[in-house]
């Protein structure tokens, strides 16, 4: 089994984040897909959060 730091698991998380406030912009806010991205999206935020991240500046949601 590979271990991955904690450094890398926070860039992944941010990469992730990142990557699906993309995806959501790109949807229409009333789709299936939307409402299972935000559930992501919200979890990420939580996760993000809980690990010291200042979200202002990369939460292009702001929801």
């Amino acid at each position: 089994m590979v271990e991955v730091s904690d450094e890398e698991l926070l860039q992944k998380n941010v990469e992730e984040f990142s990557r699906l406030q993309n995806y959501m912009l790109l949807s229409d806010k009333e789709s299936g897909a939307y409402r299972v991205m935000k559930d992501r999206y919200i979890e990420l935020k939580v996760i993000l959060a809980a690990s010291g991240v200042n979200l202002t500046e990369i939460d292009k949601i702001k929801e």
